[in-house]
């Protein structure tokens, strides 16, 4: 049931399940609404706005976390912030083209065990480095649509969620939807019950990986600015060709 958004260095880890089941909580203003259709509701709504922020976690190939800010639209422009054990990088995508500004350890982290490391590191930590999108390992995370998708890839998931009592997420009134999977894992959706019925954050609860990412800011304009050509460098050229 978790999403999972594959790249090169990581993949999104998100609840990526919409229930069907009733659970009698306090559901205004979805009363006599089944947890399916108000999941299914949150998810059109969602992936219909033009804009939205993801806060959360990204689970890498390697076992660990990194922590991901990002504001996307329809059209991926991006502006955001990665972290990871210490590590930090601002990625921005606008024109078609992905920046990061990573750190020096960002860049130990991305070009660990590949030849030539020592020498790149050195002039891409605390630049914009510039990439075609589609070669770069962090794109997904500037692909709104990408980041929503899989949250109804498997239709047979939206069976057996419960309403639960309403909370409140990021200042907003929501309506909590949750199941225990059968590793065990508690799986809640929460949605929006004033305004657009959008998904405000999903968490996955109680199993080896636990997950939480928050959804706010839909509809807000994204204007990432382009990084001075001072400020930038092309990691192509600088790795003779080669993808990071």
């Amino acid at each position: 049931m978790p999403v999972a958004l594959a790249a090169t260095v990581c993949s999104v880890a998100l609840l990526g399940a919409c229930g069907g089941g009733d659970g009698g909580g306090d559901d205004k203003p979805f009363a006599g609404e089944s947890a399916d259709s108000i999941a299914a509701k949150a998810i059109k709504a969602s992936t219909d706005a033009r804009s939205m922020r993801m806060s959360g976690t990204v689970r890498q190939e390697d076992g660990r976390t990194l922590k991901v800010d990002v504001l996307v639209d329809q059209q991926k422009n991006c502006d955001g912030t990665l972290g990871s054990g210490g590590a930090k990088a601002d990625i921005r995508h606008t024109g078609g083209t992905l920046y990061l500004r990573g750190d020096e350890q960002y860049w130990q982290n991305s070009f660990q065990g590949k030849a030539g490391a020592e020498k790149v590191i050195p002039k891409v930590a605390d630049k914009w480095v510039k990439m075609p999108a589609d070669d770069a390992a962090t794109a997904g995370l500037c692909d709104k649509q990408g980041l929503l998708a899989s949250m109804d890839e498997d239709k047979s998931e939206r069976k057996g969620l419960k309403k639960g009592k309403a909370t409140r997420v990021g200042g907003k009134e929501a309506l909590p939807l949750t199941k225990k999977n059968s590793k065990g894992e508690t799986l809640t959706l929460y949605v929006a019950t004033e305004g657009e019925p959008y998904v405000l954050r999903t968490t996955t609860e109680g199993g080896e990986h636990p997950d939480t990412a928050t959804f706010s800011d839909y509809g807000k304009t994204v204007r990432p600015q382009k990084p001075a050509d001072g400020e930038t460098v092309d990691l192509r050229e600088l790795s003779g060709g080669q993808k990071a």
